[in-house]
């Protein structure tokens, strides 16, 4: 077994645990048993380092997730008025999914885009200066309303 304190251990997991997530959108605890098997270390720490890491999911996401900054500016800039909308536009809330599979939500506390505030990033790209019209425009695009 590889040793816990060595920090090539967790360097390894954190890859496996990154590729798997970039290939399907999260990771199973059949992938998690897995990496612990192929690497040769306990599932314990395995599942302790794919839980301490807020990037990681053990839970499926939808196919577009939406990342609403919650940081300063955008917070100041009435973010939660996005955040309101999606949950009353999609009836989701915060780490949910919708039925269809289609969006998830995750409030962050910061995604470095602050002259833009409010934003949100839905797979990767950058939303700014929202309302809450252009975010049911935006979702309705992703959706193929528009």
């Amino acid at each position: 077994m590889l040793d816990r304190n060595n920090d090539n251990s967790s360097e390894e997991v954190i890859q496996a645990l990154q590729d798997i997530q970039s290939l399907q959108g999260y990771i199973s605890r059949e992938n998690l048993k897995e990496i612990s098997r192929n690497l040769g270390i306990a599932y314990s720490y395995t599942y302790a380092i794919a839980t301490f890491y807020k990037t990681f999911s053990l839970k499926e996401r939808g196919k577009y997730l939406i990342k609403v900054c919650d940081g300063t500016a955008c917070h100041l800039k009435s973010s939660e008025n996005i955040v309101d909308e999606i949950n009353s536009y999609l009836g989701i809330r915060n780490g949910e999914t919708t039925s269809d599979q289609m969006f998830t939500l995750e409030q962050v506390n910061c995604l470095g885009a602050c002259a833009m505030a409010p934003v949100v990033s839905i797979n990767e790209k950058i939303y700014g200066n929202l309302t809450r019209k252009k975010i049911r425009n935006i979702i309705d695009m992703l959706r193929g309303k528009k």
